[in-house]
């Protein structure tokens, strides 16, 4: 009965990403491009490592199975993207995207096996890191090329089976008479959602092959890199800890990139709202992802760069090897920088240490008492307050990673710090300004939805909504942060004194003696994404708050709503003023200098001031402080 109102579909309608006709042609430009960086990015690296001798041949510590591999995942990301992408560009210029039935399934069948294929490559590399690392003298025996090869075969197999038990599944499904396919590709999920049939197979399928094609190559990752972690841990000198780190850095990073975008798209309920929030991280993982990875392992390899050095000199330029050679003997493998700090002059060390050491002992105790604060008050656990206590947390290590180093220079003749301090003290301080900046955004959002849509604010403002901006503030800080910090693999200078009172970007590639090109670009395409973007989303929040204000005929309803934003005003103001001065500004020798003034400010007085500014303006975290001196008290 049932089955006699279902019609029996042979084409498909892919709804496509947006359907907004001033974007089309835009977005069908930017993934054109896309593809066409990933088409030439993993053919290029696939002919690399075919070509060049340099990267399979058994000398020094260059290790044919990481190259085989690499390979054979540039090949991957090659064949999935090829699968997705041309289909999808289809959407942009035609007015409906059809698809039958049999292609529909065909390219569900190509991209789940693929999809799957990377997940079980991404674990074999790691696994090739673990034994590179932690067991060097039997590498050779133990990455074989009849293993190399067992287990890509294995890889493909793992595709090959999740993709047909999942195709297969499909296959039975009854579709009903809607047959618009809300993705831009035919993925699982959309596809269930148009089933007139029982999903309870699929559904069960899909949540146990996607657990064992996720979970299982994560768990080994995970393996891999404990071992990884302990083994580099026990190595005794700086250069070897940072060279075994290096090694890993390409791979941590793409494996971030796709677990991540693929766990948010696949681990979540399976309704309509996370199908629509899934098309953002599904775009990372099947067209960004192939198109990052080869930029992730060529750029940031010295092989890969070098190969590629030799290749065309040797086809172009006709240069000899002699000629090619490098000569790094004036530069010095540093273990150790020293840090400038703010003065040299005696007599200034301690009152600034004084001054100083008064700041973070205030910057510590107001930020620990505006997260205890929120946390205790119940009538705080609002989303904005959600945000402050999260800003609060920031700048507490903000200002910790900076602080407590600098206080150093202030009672030591000269403030050593060991490379690999630096690159983490570099990092860590990178997550944190980044996530400020974002953070600082949100809550302008935060304050945007209250004043502009009060009525909906419980529903905009959830507490699932809050919980993903705030990881999402955290990601970029991380993301951000893994990229300029991977691209620091240098030579640096003997004169290793580094112009500043911590490890910052700028003074770093002062010293460096090899190319910053690609550093400058980072710093400058990287810093303008997280500034700008973060600013234009404040900017953007206040012209409609502002509009809205206006709106307000009562003179003391738009006194409250202008004084609910004063505080992050200021903060924003204070925060963005000496970052922009301190970052958007040319790197040269005299504006390093004057930076320095700039970012005191926003590592060490703006972490300080927003507890202060947050408290002492605000009469509800007043109210909360005084309800709790006074339970206290007559308690």
């Amino acid at each position: 009965m049932a089955t006699g109102n279902h019609s029996i579909v042979t084409e498909f309608i892919l709804a496509g990403l947006t359907e907004k006709p001033e974007l089309q042609l835009p977005l069908f430009l930017f993934f054109l491009g896309v593809y066409v960086v990933t088409v030439i990015g993993n053919l290029g690296m696939i002919t690399l490592t075919a070509l060049s001798s340099h990267l399979h041949t058994p000398i020094s510590h260059l290790h044919t199975p990481m190259y085989y591999f690499l390979s054979s995942l540039s090949f991957i990301d090659l064949c999935y993207s090829t699968v997705i992408t041309p289909k999808m560009l289809v959407s942009f210029v035609t007015e409906k995207n059809i698809i039958s039935y049999p292609e529909c399934m065909t390219q569900l069948y190509f991209f789940l096996f693929f999809i799957i294929s990377e997940c079980h490559m991404l674990a074999v590399m790691a696994y090739d890191h673990y034994v590179a690392i932690c067991k060097p003298l039997l590498y050779n025996i133990t990455m074989s090329y009849q293993v190399c090869s067992w287990l890509i075969v294995e890889v493909y197999m793992m595709g090959l089976i999740g993709a047909t038990v999942h195709t297969g599944c499909m296959l039975r499904v009854v579709f009903c008479e809607d047959k618009i396919i809300n993705h831009y590709f035919c993925d699982l999920l959309p596809l269930l959602e148009l089933s007139c049939s029982s999903t309870y197979i699929s559904e069960l399928v899909l949540l146990c092959l996607s657990a064992v094609n996720i979970v299982a190559p994560t768990l080994a990752i995970l393996g891999s890199y404990a071992s990884i972690i302990a083994s580099i841990l026990q190595i005794r000198s700086t250069e070897g800890r940072s060279k075994a780190f290096s090694t890993c850095s390409s791979h941590i990073l793409a494996v971030t990139i796709f677990y991540g975008s693929l766990t948010f798209m696949y681990l979540q309920p399976s309704n309509v709202s996370s199908m629509d929030q899934g098309n953002v991280s599904s775009v990372f993982y099947t067209i960004i992802v192939p198109m990052l990875n080869p930029l992730i392992y060529s750029l940031r390899n010295k092989d890969a760069k070098v190969a590629l050095k030799k290749i065309i000199e040797r086809r172009l330029f006709c240069i000899k090897p002699a000629e090619r050679i490098m000569d790094h003997r004036n530069n010095s493998s540093v273990t150790e920088f020293i840090l400038s700090g703010l003065t040299e002059l005696p007599e200034l060390q301690l009152p600034l240490f004084l001054l100083f050491q008064g700041i973070y002992m205030v910057t510590v105790v107001g930020n620990l008492g505006m997260i205890t604060l929120i946390g205790l008050s119940s009538h705080l656990h609002t989303p904005m307050y959600y945000f402050l206590s999260s800003l609060s947390f920031i700048d507490l290590c903000q200002a910790t990673v900076i602080t407590s180093k600098m206080l150093v220079n202030f009672v030591t003749e000269k403030n050593f710090i060991s490379y690999t301090e630096c690159m983490t003290q570099l990092y860590f301080f990178i997550v944190f300004a980044i996530a400020e900046s974002h953070m600082l955004a949100a809550m302008a959002y935060d304050h945007y939805v209250a004043i502009c849509n009060p009525l909906l604010y419980n529903v905009i403002m959830s507490y699932r909504i809050c919980f993903r901006l705030t990881a999402g503030m955290y990601t970029l800080g991380i993301t951000g942060s893994t990229i300029h910090t991977g691209f620091m693999q240098l030579f640096f200078s003997k004169a290793n004194v580094v112009n500043h009172y911590f490890c910052d970007l700028f003074p770093l590639l002062q010293l460096a003696c090899s190319s910053i090109y690609i550093n400058e670009l980072l710093v400058l395409g990287l810093s303008a994404f997280n500034i700008l973007t973060a600013a234009l989303t404040i900017f953007a929040s206040y012209s409609f708050i502002i509009s809205s204000i206006l709106h307000i005929r009562s003179t003391e309803g738009r006194s409250k709503a202008f004084s609910t934003c004063s505080s992050h005003i200021s903060a924003v103001t204070i925060f963005y003023g000496s970052a922009a001065f301190m970052f958007l500004q040319p790197s040269n020798v005299s504006s390093m200098d004057q930076s320095k003034v700039s970012s005191v400010f926003y590592t060490i007085i703006v972490p300080m001031l927003n507890p202060m500014i947050y408290s002492l303006r605000n009469k509800d975290v007043k109210f909360a402080l005084k309800k709790i001196l006074e339970s206290r008290a007559c308690s």
